[in-house]
């Protein structure tokens, strides 16, 4: 069974929507979408520096654009299950037909701006911490105030809160625990923190009409899948301040049998996590087009006719 995943924030570099844009087609509805959300993705795609791209309401518009585009060269695939990490699960719900591309990316787009403006009100970002066990390593968190914000299987977990907060755990690190690596992102996203954009993004969501998924859409929350199209949505909101648990995801794609996980573009976070958390299950990342013969053999292989 074929699991189709799309990447968070933090998976974008420079230029990398460059070889895409010379797929038929793939130029035009890049500025078909630009023109409908109001942001140059060609430009941020293409020629953009990695601060300019760095930016939530750039960032987030841009991969899930990305996800579509290379979702669409793979050609005409129904998967066992779609999820996405954090902004992903827009173009997860894309994929599973909840929301059309364009109503997908006008959302998300309000989401980026609006996490962005949450993010300006204090200083806060998030942090990846390298080694330790969960079960110590969750706790000790939360005594600093902080939140286990992704919590992503294989031992990775990202903590979010204030500046301040992420400076005492850099010194003051939980047992077992190698490094902290500050991630670049510019707040403490899947917290408390980012309640305003909630707001904002429950206005947006009550002008869509969201259909029930045409497959099983495996939600951050929880790992549950999810029904209905309007549960889909609400959650959507609900996830901006709200910790990514992606470790149930992947217990769930277990549970449903997955023997394949193909990662749209940017790929390579999420799969990079499979190998690890999902021993025997056959992966490839989108990440340049060179990468679309592997993915729709490994489509052809774990599909059901």
């Amino acid at each position: 069974m074929l699991v189709l995943v799309a990447p968070g924030q933090g998976a974008q570099t420079p230029g990398f929507l460059t070889p895409w844009l010379e797929l038929p087609g793939a130029a035009d509805r890049l500025a078909a979408w630009s023109d409908a959300i109001g942001l140059d993705l060609v430009h941020y795609g293409t020629k953009a520096d990695a601060d300019e791209i760095r930016d939530t309401a750039v960032a987030q518009p841009l991969l899930v654009a990305a996800g579509l585009l290379s979702a669409a060269a793979l050609g005409d695939v129904t998967p066992g299950a779609v999820a996405g990490h954090s902004v992903g699960e827009f173009t997860a719900a894309a994929l599973a037909g909840v929301l059309d591309d364009t109503a997908a990316l006008r959302l998300v787009r309000t989401r980026g701006l609006a996490m962005a403006d949450a993010a300006a009100i204090a200083p806060t970002g998030m942090s990846a911490l390298l080694g330790g066990d969960p079960e110590v390593t969750v706790p000790h968190l939360e005594k600093l105030g902080l939140t286990p914000a992704n919590v992503n299987g294989a031992g990775q977990i990202v903590a979010a809160g204030t500046l301040e907060q992420l400076a005492a755990l850099e010194a003051d690190k939980p047992e077992g625990v190698r490094r902290v690596v500050a991630l670049k992102v510019a707040g403490a996203f899947h917290t408390h923190h980012m309640a305003p954009a909630v707001a904002t993004l429950e206005a947006a969501a009550k002008e869509l009409s969201p259909a029930d998924p045409t497959v099983p859409y495996v939600s951050n929350k929880d790992g549950r899948t999810v029904a209905g199209g309007a549960e889909v949505l609400a959650r959507l909101v609900g996830q901006v301040a709200n910790p990514v648990r992606w470790d149930l995801c992947m217990e769930t794609f277990q549970a449903l049998g997955a023997t394949a996980l193909v990662e749209v573009c940017p790929g390579g976070t999420l799969t990079g996590i499979a190998k690890r958390a999902l021993p025997g299950v056959a992966t490839v990342a989108l990440k340049t087009p060179d990468d679309l013969d592997a993915a729709r053999t490994l489509v052809a292989e774990h599909t059901a006719v």
